[in-house]
């Protein structure tokens, strides 16, 4: 699935591939929305980002080749892509986790996720969108004044032994990873995103995991004839991680 960039001078800010160009938000932006608001225009390989310390916020724009409903896989390599970007400039030993479909865990305490968007008017299931967004929000530093560990089940990035690293890394290093995991599922087809997305996973036996081409999870199980299917399209419509009254990661 080509990321189809268009390039387009970069800001100095970020350390990014040419292959994206650079939309810097003040603090009170909201890269999502407005990365929603420029893809038709702006088109694929706009990485729009807010400009936080506690939050790493950013979307970029691609643009699909495939079907809606296929194109909407480019979700799984986002995640994938997330989660390899926060195990490459983390501290030793530290666990890096998703929880189908969209949120991302460090040391098993959640740190944050991502979404996707499409046009929702005048494209159906099987045309080609003209563009989707993968957003993404991790936080980077804590904001509530507790000791490390005083929350397990959230954290942020700096608890966990990320003291020196920013949020325009965690931004740099996902771009990368984006970049290499797309040239992967080009190379290899959707089964090299998969078995990235699921090395994430917490392991089970006797349970084994497969994504269909509407993008659900499938889950089948040793003895049962039939796998259990959870459909990812509700899933994306409210993203679990997302706290909709600040807009970032549940406290």
């Amino acid at each position: 699935m080509p990321l189809q960039t268009r390039g387009v001078a970069l800001t100095p800010e970020l350390l990014l591939p040419p292959a994206y160009s650079v939309v810097r938000l003040r603090e009170l932006g909201d890269a999502f929305a407005h990365a929603v608001s420029l893809a038709p225009e702006h088109g694929a390989g706009t990485l729009v980002y807010v400009g936080r310390f506690d939050l790493a916020e950013f979307a970029l724009v691609i643009e699909p080749q495939e079907p809606l409903t296929r194109a909407r896989l480019t979700f799984y390599a986002g995640m994938a892509a997330l989660a390899d970007a926060l195990a490459a400039i983390a501290p030793p030993e530290t666990a890096i986790n998703i929880e189908w479909p969209d949120r991302l865990y460090v040391n098993w305490g959640l740190v944050g996720g991502g979404r996707l968007a499409w046009p929702k008017k005048n494209t159906s299931e099987d045309e080609i969108p003209p563009w989707l967004v993968f957003g993404a929000t991790i936080r980077t530093a804590s904001m509530a004044g507790l000791e490390p560990g005083a929350t397990p089940d959230v954290t942020a990035l700096d608890q966990e032994g990320f003291s020196e690293i920013t949020a325009a890394q965690v931004i740099e290093s996902f771009a990368r990873n984006f970049m290499q995991i797309v040239n992967a599922w080009d190379e290899g087809g959707f089964g090299a995103v998969a078995k990235s997305y699921f090395e994430r996973f917490s392991r089970d036996s006797g349970l084994r995991r497969d994504i269909d081409d509407r993008g659900d999870l499938l889950i089948h199980r040793m003895g049962s004839a039939a796998p259990e299917q959870f459909p990812l399209l509700p899933r994306l419509a409210e993203p679990s991680w997302l706290d909709p009254s600040d807009k970032g990661p549940r406290p």
